[in-house]
């Protein structure tokens, strides 16, 4: 077994948790620390300098392929909220139950025109 949780007794031998970087040397028959969640790999620590050069090889092909497809999927979020913003505009409804108006329907021109020819 490569895996092993918090808690867990352990023989001899390294174990390392890939998610802080800590390397706990088993020299005795003792338990792990942390909680069940946490997990820990056994592994010597000749295997992790070995394995070291190739995830960093792993990590620098992986950047630019990563830049790249968030420059596609930010490119592509900036096209669909541009479109959805004037499909809005398209299809523009008269009722909007947020506003209110209480005072009653606004006054257009034509009534303002009419009093101003009647009264001059």
């Amino acid at each position: 077994m490569l895996i092993y949780k918090g808690g867990n007794t352990i023989m001899k031998g390294t174990y390392w948790d890939l998610r802080d970087g800590n390397r706990i040397d088993g020299k005795e028959v003792h338990v792990l620390p942390g909680t069940s969640k946490k997990r820990y790999l056994r592994m010597p620590a000749i295997f992790m300098v070995l394995i070291a050069p190739f995830l960093g090889l792993l990590y620098f092909l992986f950047l630019p392929v990563a830049s790249v497809v968030l420059v596609i999927l930010l490119s592509c979020k900036k096209a669909w909220v541009t479109l959805t913003g004037y499909v809005s505009r398209l299809a523009y409804f008269e009722w909007r139950p947020t506003e209110s108006y209480l005072s009653g329907k606004k006054k257009g021109k034509d009534r303002a025109d009419k009093k101003r020819d009647d009264n001059g």
